[in-house]
């Protein structure tokens, strides 16, 4: 019993190992999409060149929040000036200007709104990435399972090659065992067809000649024509069938050749060696959306970062519009004079020799009003402009959502489409082969149908990486992100 018990677990063991493998598998396939995001989200050049650029726009904040740096002036007299109460022997200022009250605060609301504009800018520049990068992987999705469908293809092309010298076999006159292993390739069917043909011009000419067996002659031409009609026929059918094979083989190429291609691009995405595999699942689950049309527009005018930044644009120009009204006005400044004073040997006054210290104050007069008033007028004209270009862009996403939308809605409704289509001639092509296997059928209709099948196995791979890369489209309007 115990033996028993011993194998029970040692095959619950392994089956277990076996499933959490499978699943571990499964969640590294459904991962894989993710794990790239967030290389491109910490390698990519674009958004780490976004993201310096807002750190960059942070340090502007201080710098125009500060006062002016305080003068300070120092006088020194060659030979020390005599005055009435002692000689003065140098003269120190310290002086420290302020601008109008709330000019400061309206530089330091510029040049936040300004920072938070570039931030916009760096999100939109993370969200566009994300979207290459999805983009490009349902791409390469589409190559791989077109290059493998294509490879099935090409092997039942094959199968139906070998059908068709099968029934080239049967169909040419007095074949035997010593000439069936001239009907492997290409070459030694048409050197087959040749000298049948000569034969059947070799037995008219012989009827010709033979005036006295003229009936003898007919028949042996009519059932001699026949049969190079049938091996003509069967000929002409291998002659298609490598058309479309060396078709297949070329599209095969050129799929392996555009998968290189769109692997740098994706490569180049996540800032890594172009020359880099990169993986892609066997089936691509579907991407559906779960949320109405409206609230989808919504989001897109609402959280879309373009927008997000034109607006904050358009607010740090109302703050420099307040900034320029404000440099209109007059600065003042806070300072004190100190003189140096020796004593005088004429004086005999009891200030003679104290030090003089004199509190100062400073008005500037802005009586040039050109100049503030082409501020505030170029503020103005640059937040008109913006709020142009906010509706302009505003427009834009709208057409952009509508195209996104149409993909979306048009591969989910063809994934439907083209899978009934699938099954319809798969089925046909498959009753269309046991006839020609059997009873002789048409060999065109059967490469017909089988390119038909070809089709539609292509059309919903491309569906269904469509169906995919619109709701990424759409996503990417809404502001969506999948890595934080």
């Amino acid at each position: 019993m115990k033996p028993v018990l011993k194998s029970v677990l040692v095959i619950g063991l392994l089956l277990f190992t076996l499933l959490q493998v499978k699943a571990q598998n499964q969640i590294l396939a459904g991962d894989s999409l993710m794990a790239y995001l967030k290389i491109a989200a910490q390698n990519n050049p674009t958004v780490l060149q976004r993201f310096s650029e807002y750190k960059a726009a942070l340090q502007k904040v201080p710098q125009v929040g500060a006062l002016n740096d305080p003068e300070f002036q120092v006088g020194v007299f060659i030979q020390p000036m005599e005055l009435v109460d002692g000689r003065q022997y140098a003269d120190f200022q310290l002086m420290q200007m302020f601008p109008w009250f709330g000019t400061l605060k309206a530089a330091k609301d510029e040049m936040s709104l300004m920072a938070k504009a570039r931030y916009e800018q760096f999100r939109d520049a993370r969200l566009q990435v994300f979207y290459d990068v999805q983009r490009t992987w349902y791409e390469l999705y589409k190559i791989s399972k077109e290059k493998n469908t294509s490879e099935k293809n090409m092997q039942l092309l094959k199968t139906i090659e070998r059908l068709a010298i099968v029934r080239f076999k049967t169909a040419s006159p007095g074949s035997g065992t010593s000439s069936n292993s001239s009907y492997g390739n290409s070459s030694s069917l048409i050197q087959q067809s040749n000298v049948t043909g000569s034969g059947g011009m070799q037995s008219m000419g012989s009827g010709q000649q033979n005036s006295s067996s003229v009936p003898s002659s007919s028949s042996s031409m009519q059932s001699g024509g026949m049969g190079s009609s049938s091996e003509g026929s069967s000929l002409s059918d291998l002659y298609r069938i490598q058309i479309e094979m060396g078709e297949l083989n070329n599209n095969i190429a050129l799929l392996e050749t555009l998968k290189n291609t769109v692997q740098a691009r994706f490569n180049s995405y996540l800032n890594r060696p172009v020359q880099m595999t990169v993986q892609v699942p066997d089936t691509l689950v579907a991407d559906t959306l779960n949320i109405s049309q409206s609230a989808i527009q919504d989001s897109v005018l609402r959280n879309n970062p373009m927008l997000g930044m034109l607006s904050y644009e358009q607010q740090s120009l109302d703050a420099r519009q307040r900034m320029a009204v404000r440099m209109g006005l007059p600065m003042f400044g806070l300072g004190v004079n100190y003189s140096l004073i020796g004593k005088s040997d004429m004086s005999t006054s009891s200030m003679n020799g104290k030090d003089m210290i004199m509190p100062m104050v400073k008005l500037t007069l802005p009586i040039y009003r050109g100049k503030y008033n082409a501020l505030k007028k170029e503020a103005d004209l640059l937040k008109t402009a913006t709020g142009e270009n906010l509706k302009a862009t505003a427009n834009s996403l709208q057409v952009e959502y509508y195209q996104a939308l149409q993909l979306y809605l048009d591969s989910k409704r063809r994934i439907n489409l083209y899978s009934s289509q699938l099954q319809l001639a798969k089925k046909t092509l498959a009753l269309m082969l046991v006839s020609f296997t059997t009873s002789g059928g048409s060999l065109t209709d059967i490469l017909r149908i089988r390119q038909q099948t070809l089709d539609y196995e292509l059309k919903s791979i491309e569906a269904a990486a469509n169906l995919n890369t619109g709701t990424a489209w759409i996503k990417r309007l809404m502001a969506v992100s999948q890595v934080n």
